[in-house]
């Protein structure tokens, strides 16, 4: 609670061993450090611990003159009330805090700060959920759940839940935390339709943000959709945490008046608590990619056709490559392996496997266009940095080969057209990548490859020595990274030593389909 110490929120907090309440002697402490002539609140959190020896405090505390009152916080809905111990005090007592301290630094009496405690007190409804117990320090973990289990409705001192049940969706979860707390016959804390709330998605200690806010998004979309309320505050953290317990819990707090709301924005110098309020708005959603701007193949317009001499050679060339690729597979993988997670030849195949799925589709007469269409193929079926890689090569070679056609009132390119375009290609790679010529990447193959088929067509060397020439440089490109410190790509995070006499396995594939473009034009 050392968190929600500071001007706006709490005087002091008092803290026992863990999970052990405090001494009456340090609560009393307390209260006589920071009791004036207003008086001062004590906030208890429903424990039998707790109750006692702050209520014996507070007793002694009364006995030497100092007005003192305390309040109880029981918002756990897991636990049926009874006469006598009732719930337990869990998460949702922050926002009891939050407005008794904002009540006292707008000042308030003290009979002010306990009613405004009290009806925060009433307004309030928690309920946790768990993966995993908690880990006391020095002591081994406790392995009391499966790994298919998880635990509904759990204190915040390691206790275990209410209940078991089999891990489910994380949406069908929350389902269930939002409607036992608010929406179930007989439940706790009753929303209203139309009625304002708050809520509060706590991190019980070890659960990811990305899970957090996931479980935040899906208990804010029922807080509005199943129960019909107003959600004006949406506050996301570890507000109160058990130890590294991998579980979260939620808390709804019913917000009666605007004066409430001001209580619960009030600023607060207290470290834990949002410097900010924390505003939802449910009309900020996802919006679909606008019609046009997606990289499914299906979409392309591109005209081209699959007839002519042109497309006769296109196709040759393409189930050469598909071909090479998919029996290079386990090579590349090997040498990937050395770098990083071993995959290389298993995406290039997948991606070959969708260019051969796609070529009776695919616009062969027209380079320019095919060379896009099958930029989108690799966007879509390679994912990840080859993707995106080879995405952008064919994309800026596909451009190059449009200018070209444009410029030449449609005319099929050259080999000089394709050497220009196939560096215009590596050129964007390189600007948006960062790799260049020696650094180790597959540019170490794609560079000399266009270099070579552009001095081949100077030479007025025929297509298939030209395109000889260039798979040669390719392969000699990418013997040449064997002795390379790699300066870009995920090779760069490997010591120097560990790639010594291996080449780079992005480079390797270029001259392998390099190699198999030439062999199907010979």
């Amino acid at each position: 609670m050392a968190g929600y110490v500071g001007s706006g929120m709490l005087a002091a907090a008092v803290s026992g061993e863990v999970f052990a309440s405090p001494s009456e002697e340090a609560v009393l402490a307390a209260i006589r450090a920071v009791t004036g002539h207003a008086g001062c609140l004590v906030i208890v959190m429903n424990y039998t611990g707790d109750r006692l020896n702050f209520g014996a405090a507070c007793e002694r505390a009364k006995a030497e003159g100092l007005k003192v009152e305390m309040v109880v916080s029981a918002d756990d809905c897991a636990l049926q009330s009874n006469g006598v111990v009732g719930r337990r005090g869990i998460a949702g007592s922050i926002f009891v805090h939050k407005i008794a301290g904002a009540a006292a630094a707008a000042g308030g009496s003290l009979a002010d700060v306990k009613a405004a405690a009290e009806a925060a007190a009433a307004n309030v409804g928690s309920l946790g959920a768990s993966l995993t117990s908690c880990t006391l320090f020095g002591q081994p973990a406790e392995q009391r759940l499966g790994p298919d289990e998880l635990e509904m409705g759990l204190g915040i001192h390691g206790e275990p839940g209410a209940y078991r049940e089999k891990i489910r969706p994380l949406s069908d979860i929350v389902h269930d935390l939002v409607t036992r707390i608010a929406a179930d016959t007989g439940c706790y804390l009753p929303i209203e339709k139309g009625e304002r709330v708050a809520l509060l998605v706590n991190n019980l200690g070890s659960t990811t943000p990305l899970e957090m806010n996931a479980a935040a998004r899906a208990a804010a979309r029922l807080v509005e959709a199943r129960l019909q309320a107003r959600l004006e505050r949406l506050f996301v953290g570890p507000f109160m945490t058990s130890l590294d317990m991998h579980g979260l819990s939620l808390s709804l707090l019913r917000i009666p008046d605007d004066a409430t709301l001001a209580l619960l924005d009030a600023p607060t110098q207290a470290l834990a608590w949002p410097a900010t309020p924390p505003i939802y708005s449910g009309s900020k959603l996802l919006l679909p990619l606008p019609t046009g701007a997606t990289d499914d193949p299906a979409a392309a317009t591109e005209d081209g056709g699959q007839d002519g001499e042109v497309a006769a050679a296109t196709r040759r060339c393409l189930e050469a490559v598909c071909k090479a690729l998919a029996e290079a597979e386990g090579e590349l993988n090997a040498l990937d392996a050395k770098v990083g997670d071993g995959d290389c030849g298993s995406t290039l195949a997948k991606g070959a496997a969708a260019v051969q799925q796609q070529l009776g589709a695919l616009p062969l007469a027209d380079p320019a266009a095919a060379a896009v269409v099958l930029a989108r193929l690799a966007g879509h079926s390679l994912g990840g940095t080859s993707g995106a890689v080879y995405k952008i090569l064919l994309t800026g070679t596909g451009a190059s080969l449009a200018e070209q056609r444009r410029q030449t009132d449609g005319a099929a390119p050259t080999l000089a057209d394709l050497a220009a375009a196939l560096s215009d290609g590596a050129a964007a790679v390189g600007k948006y990548g960062g790799a260049q010529l020696g650094s180790r990447t597959m540019l170490d193959a794609v560079v000399p490859a266009a270099k070579a088929l552009h001095e081949a067509a100077a030479a007025g060397q025929p297509a298939a020595a030209a395109l000889a020439a260039a798979a040669a440089a390719a392969a000699a490109g990418a013997e040449a990274t064997k002795g390379m410190a790699a300066a870009a790509g995920r090779s760069s995070y490997v010591p120097a030593s560990l790639l010594s006499g291996s080449a780079d396995p992005g480079a390797v594939a270029v001259a392998r389909w390099m190699a198999a473009a030439a062999a199907a034009l010979a």
